[in-house]
């Protein structure tokens, strides 16, 4: 194109604008909706407390220790049915203790997620959210982060 004509359209578009103001307008972006993937609402949170499982060492340790005791009492047939209540009785006792020991107490928390699904997440202690907070998932779904509504 040449100068002269580059010039007249410049001069043509600058004066529609002029007395059109409405005429020639820019158009502003669109605004972008960004949609967090890794988000979603607390729909529960929970105490829990697994039972503990027992491998038999403290059903054995607690039958020879509640035997050597009940051993001490009696003397005949007396000593001899001491012995053996005592050892029931201890590795009865044993087992109790070995799975009291072993229970674990952990918060379980469920999380309805954004696209629909919903996570279960884990934590030792007390999380600092609650049932209806809105909380993002971090890396890659080990942590949990209370986002701003």
């Amino acid at each position: 194109m040449t100068p002269l004509l580059l010039r007249s359209l410049f001069s043509f578009t600058l004066c529609a604008a002029l007395v059109f103001p409405g005429a020639v307008t820019a158009q502003a972006p669109a605004a972008s909706t960004t949609v967090c993937t890794d988000c979603g609402v607390v729909k529960s949170v929970r105490r829990v407390e697994q039972k503990g499982q027992a491998s038999g060492v403290g059903a054995v340790a607690g039958g020879v220790l509640g035997g050597v005791i009940g051993h001490q009492f009696g003397s005949g047939r007396g000593n001899t049915a001491a012995t053996i209540a005592g050892a029931g009785a201890g590795a009865y006792a044993g087992h109790q203790v070995e799975k009291s020991r072993n229970k674990r107490m952990y918060w379980s928390v469920q999380v309805r997620m954004d696209n629909g699904t919903t996570r279960q997440y884990s934590f030792n202690n007390k999380p600092e959210f609650r049932e209806g907070d809105r909380v993002k998932s971090l890396d890659e779904g080990r942590r949990l982060a209370l986002v701003a509504n």
